[in-house]
């Protein structure tokens, strides 16, 4: 019976033990104190994982006796016990096992004896008959011939006959392991280093007689080499070559699945909107180009969060414009009547000898916070069962914090839930009550379906009953953009938002989270709003947001804001806006106050680039226009210095009417300016990211020499991390 009783006892207590969830943070350095932005922190055993932000810090809920297992690229790895303790900070040591330069996503070569995972290896055979029954936890389907399918509301693309050798596999092969318990998901396959997804490719027409070696990696260490593309387990092949071709059909299937609006590759229900890359314009028939500005920044940092989380960016995540207007950049602040100032730069494009590069950059004057008018805010808050997970309702109470804290006593805020009903969880408070606010935002969880529609009509209502004459009316949706009851289509909340805006109350849009999220949705929703568009990853990013930028932010000082660029035919063959596809206009559109456009906020910067052939260059993007039989085009011979002139129309936020402002660019280049450098390094790496036809065959290396060039004093080291981040990218 003693036995009995201590047996009891010791079971009681390891269930109290193990039941014990906690939140562990801490900071990943490196031996000497450095942090390490992006370092994976996995629970051992399991997928669950977080990675460290920009000074190192993690967050993660584990119970007491879990194994945290800490990793990061070129370091070895570490693993930690949970105990009672909250934090456990980690310093990784330099990896030295480190021996060749293999077949790695991260362009490194190891001895498998180093690797920290399973590896099986097999001798130069096909792969099929190489990995059936002869590697443990591996097995092969056969099938008949199958089409590729886009997954969007495009027509399938569909593989012609003379290609099923290549596409459409005939076989299926399967790794078992922790993800795939359930269901039947298909490995990467790695060959001479380029990352193929399963679904594409058929490994009976590898020729065996061209293969080297075969190594399959499983287990969760895998990922640590191929991010979430991995977690099925990874296929490397080598050939003897070490050069293998991939046939047209497979290319043309990969691009389909860079192209697809989701994120296809991490098998998640992102969506973004289709963009079609600007082509150059030929300025004898098209002189004018014009443009909504956007200071929506949401790109870069959901790039960025992709990027850290080793996962496959769709080419339509990437929004040039809205990467280049993240960072900040040194223009001159307003002296005269209008808010704003007007910079141009003009220098030889760093990819292209050719053509020369045009910046244009816009300074909205930075009001202090005492000096911005009284706020009426209110927090429309999505609490649906998808906001559950800790880098969304969590983060999102601690983002929201960092406003409440800088909040005076004239401004207010309410409070707005929506899930599968809508309720007011704070009636307006004075900003000196931040006690009341925060105890609220606490008091916020998540459960339900997403009634997105509601939500809004409530939250606008709330904001109209309390609106301030000549304050800053302002509704401040969080969410993950997953709408599911109501009103839901990109349409409906178009339709919605721009009926609500007439009630004179601007609309920012924060996204947070992801597998779900809906990228096209908010920048809607943010765009017909007369509002902002962010993404919030990190409290790294929501201090930027609600810290740094507040006045940004929250005060908009001019609405419909538009650019129109004139380019003269005796200095300009041909341009191209980089970005910005999203935001075109009709050059009649420009003189049209009844046309929306974008908005401008307190101390605000908007950049754009244009790419520009000259007069007499000789280019292979350009193309011939016939004549006209009718109309006959006269060039002037004035302006002979001039290249081209920037006309600026803006509204001030009450009023209806437009004010134009005029900058002309001389003809003059000169050697780039450390913003022009940082400036066309992060529209490059976009270029890049999206296989534009425009970046000239340049490399990451370009890229990264461009950005350590106009690296500038970066006091807070936002160009420091991008620099990282494209270094991490390279390694993908």
């Amino acid at each position: 019976m003693k036995h009995v009783l201590q047996f009891v006892f010791v079971l009681f207590v390891t269930i109290q033990l193990h039941a014990q969830e906690k939140l562990i943070t801490g900071i990943i350095s490196e031996v000497n104190g450095l942090p390490l932005p992006g370092a994976t922190v996995i629970i051992k055993g399991t997928t669950v994982g977080t990675s460290s932000d920009f000074d190192g810090k993690y967050t993660i809920k584990a119970h007491i006796g879990d194994v945290l297992l800490f990793r990061y690229v070129g370091f070895s790895n570490e693993e930690k016990t949970v105990r009672k303790a909250d934090t456990i900070n980690v310093s990784l040591k330099p990896d030295n096992t480190l021996d060749e330069v293999v077949v790695t996503a991260l362009g490194l070569k190891k001895e498998s004896k180093s690797l920290g995972y399973s590896v099986s290896k097999v001798t130069s055979t096909s792969v099929n008959s190489a990995l059936s029954g002869k590697v443990s936890g591996v097995s092969v389907k056969h099938r008949g011939k199958r089409k590729v399918k886009r997954l969007s509301n495009s027509k399938p693309l569909h593989v012609k006959k003379k290609f099923n050798d290549a596409v459409g596999s005939s076989s299926r092969i399967i790794l078992r392991g922790n993800a795939t318990i359930t269901r039947e998901s298909k490995p990467l396959f790695v060959i001479d280093g380029v990352p193929i997804d399963g679904s594409i490719l058929n490994t009976q027409a590898i020729n065996k007689e061209k293969i080297k070696s075969i190594s399959v990696l499983k287990g969760p260490n895998a990922a640590a080499l191929y991010g979430i593309r991995g977690s099925n387990g990874v296929i490397v092949v080598q050939t003897k070559t070490g050069k293998y071709k991939l046939s047209k059909a497979i290319k043309r299937a990969i691009k389909e699945l860079e192209n697809t609006p989701k994120d296809i590759a991490n098998n998640t229900q992102e969506v973004y909107e289709e963009i079609i890359e600007n082509n150059f314009e030929t300025t004898t028939s098209s002189p004018l180009s014009t443009f909504s500005i956007d200071v929506d920044k949401a790109s870069y940092s959901n790039v960025r969060r992709m990027i850290n989380s080793g996962q496959h960016i769709p080419a339509d995540a990437v929004k040039i414009e809205e990467m280049v207007n993240y960072f900040d950049y040194n223009y001159t602040q307003p002296t005269g009547e209008h808010p704003f100032s007007i910079d141009t730069e003009l220098t030889v494009t760093p990819w292209n000898s050719e053509t020369k590069l045009v910046k244009i950059g816009l300074q909205a004057k930075t009001y202090d916070n005492a000096e911005l008018p009284p706020s009426n805010l209110t927090f429309l808050i999505d609490v649906s069962g998808s906001m559950g997970s800790q880098n969304k309702l969590p983060l999102l109470k601690s983002a929201f914090k960092l406003l409440v804290n800088q909040l005076r006593e004239q401004d207010k805020v309410s409070i707005v839930v929506y899930a599968g009903a809508t309720g007011i969880a704070l009636e307006p408070t004075s900003g000196k009550d931040k006690n009341k606010i925060l105890t609220a935002l606490d008091k916020l969880k998540s459960g339900g379906s997403t009634a997105g529609g509601e939500g809004i009509e409530l939250a606008y209502a709330l904001a109209e009953k309390n609106l301030k004459e000549k304050g800053n009316n302002r509704v401040i949706l969080a969410t993950d953009g997953d709408f599911n009851v109501g009103a839901s289509s990109d349409k409906d909340m178009q339709i919605l938002i721009e009926e609500k805006r007439k009630s004179g109350v601007f609309l920012s849009v924060l996204g947070f989270g992801y597998g779900n999220y809906k990228d096209s949705k908010l920048e809607t929703l943010a765009d017909k709003g007369n509002g902002n568009h962010a993404f919030i990853d990190t409290m790294q990013e929501a201090n930027k947001v609600f810290g740094k930028e507040f006045g940004g932010t929250l005060y908009t000082i001019a609405k419909d804001v538009k650019i129109q660029v004139e380019f003269n035919p005796n200095k300009v063959q041909a341009y191209r806006l980089i970005g910005y596809e999203n935001r075109l206009l009709e050059d009649e559109d420009f003189i049209d106050d009844a046309k929306d456009a974008g908005e401008l906020g307190s101390g605000h910067t908007v950049t754009a680039l244009y790419e520009v052939i000259p007069v007499g260059a000789k280019s292979k993007y350009l193309k011939g226009v016939p004549d006209l039989k009718y109309t006959k085009k006269e060039i002037s011979d004035n302006f002979q210095d001039e290249l081209l002139t920037v006309k600026f129309r803006y509204k001030k936020p009450e009023s209806k009417k437009s004010i134009e402002m005029i900058h002309i660019q001389k003809d003059i280049a000169v050697e780039a300016s450390q913003d022009m450098q940082f400036a066309s390094a992060v529209a490059l790496f976009g270029m890049q990211m999206r296989y534009s036809q425009y970046h000239n065959n340049s490399n990451i290396k370009d890229v990264i020499d461009l950005a350590e060039a106009g690296r500038g004093e970066d006091k807070l080291g936002y160009r420091s991390e991008f620099i990282r981040l494209v270094n991490t990218y390279q390694s993908l």
